[in-house]
């Protein structure tokens, strides 16, 4: 069941002179892969066959992914009247698919494809999260908070469930540890990369260049989070991997985080302007 929707936001607030215009282009990719949650709910579904309350679970989520979405796309509408949303999907959704005719998870079991979808929700949070306390545009804020809340309300569902089938499948903490950091890894692969090229490419027909358009989301991304995003991101990692999420072990890899973050955010920033996607 949904939290909110779109007539929840007050969408006359919109107040174009407050716009940060290195958020827009993140936004619209952002648009893209949010609405497509409803291929992540066939492809989970597929893979708990035998699971009806996680796949009646599933589908709840894709409803909240996909409204997402929908906020995301009327906002960056607003923001960018010539953001052609229908277009820049259907190239985005033609082109980034999913493993659907398998019945097993790519990540070699049940409790591993939970892990990562923690990860992704840690992720998605902690982006929400940054973006909503970095910006000053009064409607994208609100959109912001709201989908960080869900987010989290997503990390705890999957957490939930990856405890149910850890009783089960007693995966360890190093083969959860691989999971997380492979899926950590994957951040860098063609999905988002592609979504800011669709998104932002405006019909040029410009070719795509995977590490052009990842240095550039990045470029713009990286440079909203702070440490306490950081922080608590990684003490919801410790928590899905089975480590414990207040010790010093987590302390330690709180700053290892925030320094590797912060100094990815500075080489990319020092490189010449030329070099990033529009």
């Amino acid at each position: 069941m949904k939290h909110w929707n779109l007539d929840d936001i007050d969408w006359s607030l919109f107040d174009r002179t407050r716009i940060d215009d290195e958020i827009v282009p993140i936004v619209k990719a952002a648009s893209m892969v949010e609405f497509n949650g409803g291929v992540y709910a066939d492809y989970l579904c597929n893979i708990f066959h035998d699971d009806e309350a996680f796949k009646e679970a599933a589908r709840n989520w894709a409803q909240e992914e996909v409204q997402h979405g929908e906020a995301l796309r009327r906002w960056a509408e607003l923001a960018d009247p010539s953001f052609n949303f229908d277009a820049s999907f259907k190239r985005f959704a033609d082109t980034i698919t999913l493993p659907m005719d398998i019945d097993r998870s790519v990540r070699g079991s049940l409790s591993g494809e939970l892990v990562a979808r923690c990860v992704v929700e840690i992720g998605t949070s902690s982006y929400y999260s940054a973006l909503a306390d970095s910006t000053d545009e009064p409607v994208l804020k609100e959109i912001c908070q709201r989908i960080a809340a869900d987010e989290l309300r997503h990390y705890r569902l999957f957490y939930q469930h990856l405890k149910r089938y850890q009783d089960i499948e007693q995966l360890g903490v190093l083969k959860r540890l691989r999971v997380a950091l492979g899926r950590i890894a994957e951040s860098e692969d063609d999905e988002l990369a592609f979504a800011y090229y669709a998104a932002n490419d405006n019909g040029q027909g410009s070719p795509y260049d995977r590490d052009f358009c990842c240095q550039a989301y990045q470029r713009r991304a990286l440079r909203f989070y702070r440490l306490h995003h950081v922080e608590r991101g990684m003490a919801m990692m410790f928590k899905a991997i089975g480590l414990k999420p207040h010790s010093l072990l987590n302390r330690v890899v709180n700053r290892i985080a925030w320094w590797m973050l912060t100094r990815k955010a500075s080489r990319i920033k020092a490189e010449p302007e030329a070099t990033q996607a529009a």
